[in-house]
């Protein structure tokens, strides 16, 4: 199961993600991230800190969140991700494209360097 807690730091979106992204949840997760990008933010921080396992149906929601920011100027940065999420990241390819950052603090501070 997964918990999603969203929250806003500063113009940030901070998406928490925990338990386990897989089929069975990505389309509900995804459908909400959307909404929260389509309310105008463009800036996302998604913690992967309390996630335990990821699919490749999880991996597309983050790839579809990068792509719809990067369409909007905005910025989606990862944060917490442990090495099994890792490991499913560098596989994919994903860290090549992605902005991955060790924690919370250093990530919210990539968005600083932008803004």
């Amino acid at each position: 199961m997964l918990a999603n807690q969203y929250e806003m730091h500063g113009d940030v979106l901070v998406a928490n993600l925990e338990g386990a992204l897989n089929s069975t949840n990505s389309a509900q997760v995804e459908a909400e991230i959307l909404r929260q990008l389509d309310r105008g933010i463009n800036q996302l921080l998604i913690d992967l800190s309390a996630l335990d396992y990821i699919s490749s149906a999880g991996l597309r929601v983050v790839l579809v969140a990068a792509k719809r920011l990067k369409q909007s100027a905005g910025l989606l940065v990862l944060c917490g991700v442990q090495n099994q999420i890792r490991e499913a990241f560098e596989i994919s390819g994903f860290l090549s494209i992605l902005s991955v950052a060790d924690t919370r603090a250093q990530a919210l501070e990539r968005f600083n360097q932008v803004a």
